[in-house]
């Protein structure tokens, strides 16, 4: 049997797309003699739909998809993630669900059961787990059909769950398995991902076929890397990362573990500049947007900002406005013309010095008895924020966050200022990586002038201001960030691992009182296993150590 593993770039609620594209991949797979077409969890709505699981409109498509799906499987079978009614009154509504078309018809629907709701997950808010497991045979094989989570379950010291649904296929006597899912990106989990399918090829003594979406979904990315394994967890091919594609395998010759190509490269700065550019240009794309902005400073977030738009919408669509005030140094005017030019991006210089200037002349009689400090850099940043927003409105360009993650963290950045935007590009990127990925950026040759790497971070709100005079040194920052946002460490555990304990203290505060400002940001390209947004919920009206 030829089976054909279809990763591919769907998008939410865009239901002819979505057909049109399974349909072409199906008529491709059927002309290279492929037996099964394989498509990813919810392919036919797009992953995740969150609240249009609500309406019926949107599941009546998304039933009519399967239909017209069905009708094309002749010839070959195809299978394909969608949702299913379920037509019990207690429980949910809905389920998650693989469907098996043959021989024009829905040969067979198996539900997921493990519906995960943790990180950006809520799939317990819309989907009832299933009740019953069988399989399905075709040709002359018998097949366990099972849907993403239903996989992770597996070697795990910490079962999240209570069931294995392949614990209850195995008395059906399965010749494979296919998993369809929806797994989404972080620079570490394709690694994880395939120690846990090993795990399960191995528990089960099974062969594996397993499909992922690839593509981004407003902040969610998928990297794809479907993964074939055989018996004895045996990677027998991983497919590309961040490319829609399609491969076929043959049954027999990964059962005799022919052909191995194994394990991609997987390499952390490469991952997230990949990730990142791919985010952009499907948040442009699927949105219908072509054209982005951004405030360029000088400085090093900007530039990575500046560059990864570039190389995800084109140079012609990267407009930088260079908005020096008295207090930017001609350095940094420079540094940020220098990449313009480097990129081939428009670029435009609109001083705000007068504009600050009349700010404070209006705010004189009520300021007048306080010394100048916060408020008058922020004026700065505002004033920034305000012309970004205009030329936005005026030319229809989008305007791309710089802010980082350790910025976002701590508070340092302005709402309404610095921190306005409609994409956060490097809001789940750490200072420290910001670094590395400027760095990787150059790799085959200057892009990003060496001048904008090696000096001194700085706003450049006030004269001679450091990021040092109001942070911790960013690698001592950092480390203690990951600790805490990522590996949700406790305050003593990060002391007792060695770190200074007023530092832990004054970050750790720093980041929960600062949550009103990222409840308000745009949405963060997510990379890491902890990004903020959707991914890490946490009360703004709080006193957890504040």
């Amino acid at each position: 049997m030829n089976i054909a593993l279809a990763q591919i770039n769907v998008h939410v609620g865009n239901f002819d797309a979505n057909l049109a594209k399974m349909l072409e991949f199906t008529a491709k797979a059927k002309e290279q003699k492929a037996d099964i077409v394989v498509f990813p969890e919810l392919a036919t709505v797009g992953y995740p739909p969150r609240d249009f699981l609500e309406f019926d409109d949107f599941i009546d498509r998304a039933e009519a998809v399967v239909q017209q799906l069905a009708k094309a499987a002749v010839g070959i079978a195809i299978v394909v993630g969608s949702v299913s009614r379920n037509p019990v009154v207690e429980g949910k509504d809905l389920y998650n669900s693989a469907y098996f078309l043959a021989n024009g018809r829905v040969q067979k629907v198996q539900h997921k059961t493990l519906l995960p709701t943790y990180d950006i997950f809520d799939e317990y808010r819309y989907f009832e787990p299933a009740h019953e497991w069988g399989v399905v045979r075709y040709m002359d094989k018998t097949i366990a059909l099972v849907v993403c989570e239903d996989s992770w379950n597996v070697g795990n010291e910490n079962p999240l769950y209570k069931i294995n649904p392949m614990d209850q296929m195995m008395e059906h006597n399965p010749d494979m398995i296919i998993n369809v899912s929806a797994s989404p990106f972080a620079y570490n989990h394709a690694a994880n991902r395939i120690e846990v399918m090993q795990a399960n090829c191995l528990r089960y003594n099974l062969p594996m076929y397993y499909v992922n979406h690839v593509g981004a979904q407003t902040e969610v990315l998928f990297d794809g890397g479907s993964i074939v394994l055989s018996a004895d967890g045996t990677l027998v091919d991983e497919m590309p990362y961040f490319e829609e594609g399609m491969r076929i395998y043959n049954t027999e010759e990964v059962d005799n573990k022919e052909n191995v190509s194994g394990e991609q490269t997987k390499e952390k700065i490469a991952l997230i500049h990949d990730g990142i550019v791919m985010g952009i240009k499907n948040y442009f794309g699927k949105l219908g947007f072509k054209k982005a902005i951004l405030g360029l400073s000088g400085g090093i977030d900007s530039a990575l900002v500046a560059v990864l738009a570039a190389r995800a919408l084109g140079p012609d669509n990267v407009r930088c406005i260079l908005m020096p005030s008295q207090y930017s140094s001609a350095h940094s005017v420079n540094d940020a013309r220098e990449l313009s030019q480097n990129l081939g991006c428009q670029y435009d210089i609109v001083p705000i010095e007068d504009i600050y200037n009349t700010y404070m002349d209006v705010l004189k009689p009520h300021f007048w008895a306080k010394d100048e400090g916060l408020a008058e850099e922020n004026l700065q940043a505002r004033a920034r924020g305000m012309l970004l927003m205009a030329f936005s409105n005026k030319f229809g360009n989008i305007l791309l966050n710089t802010s980082n993650k350790s910025e976002m963290a701590v508070g340092y950045g302005t709402l309404y200022g610095d921190m306005c935007g409609g994409l956060s590009v490097i809001g789940d990127v750490y200072k420290t990586e910001c670094f590395e990925l400027a760095r990787y950026i150059n790799k085959d040759g200057e892009v990003i002038p060496e001048n904008i790497i090696t000096k001194p971070p700085s706003a450049e709100l006030k004269p001679d201001q450091f990021d040092s005079d109001s942070l911790p040194p960013y690698d001592q920052l950092d480390a203690v960030l990951y600790q805490y946002i990522e590996l949700t460490k406790s305050p003593q555990d990060i002391i007792e691992m060695g770190f200074d304990e007023a530092l832990v203290k004054r970050t750790l505060r720093l980041v929960n009182i600062n949550e009103f400002k990222r409840y308000q940001t745009a949405p963060v390209l997510r990379v890491s296993k902890k990004s903020f947004g959707m991914g890490r919920r946490m009360p703004i009206v709080a006193k957890y150590l504040n």
